[in-house]
């Protein structure tokens, strides 16, 4: 009885919502663990009580998860529930009001500036392979993109001259990136130099013409070989990096720089400001590092 309804609803996410494909099989999973919970209950989705979701959840917890992953969990429900009020299929709505489970604010790992400088201005190889390791690594810091987003990339998507990127973020959103300075440059020096002999390799069966980023055989880049190589190269000047991380050091370090909260929104492609805005926690603290070491009076007692 519960599996139509969770069709319904996963349709839903794909037509009307153009939710990605990988946030669609996350929300199946996630709602294929709750019906089959309420299905022990002998409870049916139509007819299930905020007993019913509190149970669930405290299963969740019992499991060891954390409280950021009980809380995507029990959202999920949430959503999957009003979608069954909206569409007429029952007044039913157990989990109105339902508290979620309080996560900590974690603020996001970032790097020093003078750490990313130093990561990036680094030996690469010499040849195509290095020009495409300088050119992606500048591009995920220069212009914060996510790594689907980098490895996305069609040569299309890149309007260099006018200084900009077009990006397909979640959802299938696009954005438009500014692109300058090192990233710009390096991203023309791998276009020269180093994409069109990758682009000649015969060796794969898998080319695509039209991805900006190649691997040695001809094939887009995979988001595998991109953790790989920020791994490898942050490993190399002693920095410990995941690709989120230059991310998440290109928002800080925007802000530390004047940037409003608007316009990093915008080019992050968040959908909501609240989002942008736990780069300020991190700006703040940064803030408050600067005054303790620097006011003359800051650590007296």
């Amino acid at each position: 009885m519960g599996e139509q309804p969770l069709n319904d609803f996963l349709s839903y996410l794909t037509v009307e919502r153009g939710a990605s494909a990988h946030t669609v099989s996350a929300y199946g999973g996630d709602l294929r663990a709750y019906v089959a919970h309420l299905a022990d209950r002998s409870a049916d989705p139509l007819e299930a009580t905020r007993d019913d979701v509190v149970s669930f959840m405290a299963l969740l917890q019992e499991k060891g998860m954390a409280p950021s992953t009980v809380e995507r969990k029990i959202a999920a429900v949430k959503s999957f529930h009003g979608f069954l009020v909206r569409e007429g299929l029952t007044s039913n709505h157990p989990t109105v009001d339902l508290a979620l489970p309080k996560v900590p604010v974690r603020l996001p790992d970032v790097i020093s500036i003078d750490d990313a400088d130093r990561f990036l201005s680094q030996p690469f190889p010499e040849g195509p392979v290095g020009y495409r390791d300088r050119a992606a690594l500048e591009v995920l810091y220069g212009c914060g993109l996510r790594v689907s987003e980098l490895t996305g990339l069609d040569v299309l998507d890149l309007d260099l001259d006018a200084g900009f990127v077009r990006v397909m973020g979640k959802g299938g959103k696009e954005r438009l990136v500014p692109v300058a300075g090192a990233a710009q440059r390096a991203l023309k020096e791998y276009l020269a130099h180093g994409r069109p002999y990758l682009r000649a390799k015969k060796t794969s069966t898998r080319q695509d013409p039209s991805a900006v980023f190649l691997n040695v055989r001809g094939g887009r880049l995979t988001r595998q070989a991109v953790f790989g190589m920020v791994r490898t190269y942050g490993g190399r000047v002693g920095l410990h990096l995941h690709p989120h991380t230059l991310r998440h050091s290109f928002a800080t370090h925007m802000l530390q720089g004047g940037a409003e909260l608007r316009a990093l929104q915008e080019m992050l492609g968040h959908a909501d400001i609240s989002t942008t805005q736990v780069y300020t926690h991190v700006d703040r603290a940064h803030v408050r590092e600067e005054y303790l070491t620097t006011h003359p009076r800051a650590r007296l007692r």
